[in-house]
């Protein structure tokens, strides 16, 4: 019998702090410093309700030291929304950082999510997409299920490469990495971690990035937001077929500059996306996935199933 096509819809809830450190800006003060969890969240509970989704939370644990944020975090978690890890302080130079100081990140990232939902995390994200087989140790060494970071998308790599440049080119110092070319080699689809971690093996179970086919665009909600709904919808049908679709969104795909990102619009183009238009192309993405016969599941459910 042909297994069930699956979906999966997860959220980096990266603090709005982050974004003005891409861009090498000085943090944003005020509400706009916590929209994700005082205004995102809200809209991605209501955009799961609206179309019977579960989703997958990437939670950074240095955010969760602001009550209101565990609070809204543990909601979802009672929710049957699945909580996972995206490190305790979003470094987006884990990578870089020695052993010690990766497994610190990993399992106190753990620790804090556990403490603040209740419920203890079994997927990882790395800040930024960057990952390495020294990472993947410690994912193994720390007790991961299953880990979402590899993105062998050229496009976006291109992409970030140049926006790092035109920073530098400013005056300004970004706190992004960019990642080893050496990924864009990795499996597309679902996979055990090989050595090195871009080829098939038996360890970890890894669920990349979503690409389409054919050119590897970005299948992210970046891209989808920007395009608008006909265009979200084109993009769907191209990974359409898939055994798996990993869409992958961030917490800012769901704000606006009217909510307090007026500062970022120079920066980032899709800050400058009314929120509506931001629902309706998700939404559009959702649905013909789920005319093509996709099931939704958590991403701990998919790692079961997929590989």
């Amino acid at each position: 019998m042909p297994r069930a096509r699956l979906a999966a819809l997860s959220v980096d809830l990266d603090e709005i702090p982050n974004y003005f450190a891409i861009h090498g800006l000085e943090p944003p003060r005020g509400l706009a410093a916590h929209a994700v969890y005082d205004l995102a969240l809200d809209r991605l509970e209501a955009f799961a309700g609206d179309h019977r989704l579960p989703l997958t939370l990437f939670a950074i644990g240095a955010d969760l030291a602001r009550d209101e944020s565990a609070r809204r975090l543990r909601r979802m978690a009672e929710a049957g929304h699945e909580i996972a890890n995206h490190s305790l302080d979003h470094l987006y130079d884990l990578t870089r950082q020695s052993a010690v100081e990766m497994r610190r990140q990993v399992e106190s990232g753990v620790i804090v999510i556990e403490g603040a939902t209740g419920r203890r995390p079994t997927g990882f994200r790395a800040p930024g997409y960057t990952f390495t087989d020294a990472l993947a140790r410690v994912l193994e060494e720390v007790g991961v299920s299953y880990d979402s970071s590899v993105f062998p998308c050229p496009p976006y790599y291109l992409a970030k490469a140049a926006a790092m440049t035109a920073i530098r080119a400013r005056g300004r110092r970004s706190r992004s990495v960019l990642d080893t070319p050496a990924v864009l080699a990795a499996p597309t689809r679902p996979y055990r971690l090989g050595q090195p971690y871009t080829r098939r093996g038996s360890g970890l179970v890894e669920l990349p990035i979503q690409v389409t086919r054919g050119l590897r665009l970005p299948f992210i909600g970046t891209t989808l937001t920007l395009a608008g709904a006909a265009r979200a919808r084109w993009l769907t049908r191209t990974v359409v077929g898939e055994p798996f679709v990993n869409l992958e969104l961030h917490g800012i795909d769901v704000l606006d500059a009217a909510d307090g990102l007026e500062a970022l619009r120079p920066h980032q183009p899709d800050v400058r996306v009314a929120v509506a238009d931001k629902l309706a192309a998700l939404a559009a993405v959702v649905q013909t996935l789920k005319a093509a016969g996709y099931a939704f599941v958590r991403l701990d459910e998919a790692a079961r199933q997929v590989v």
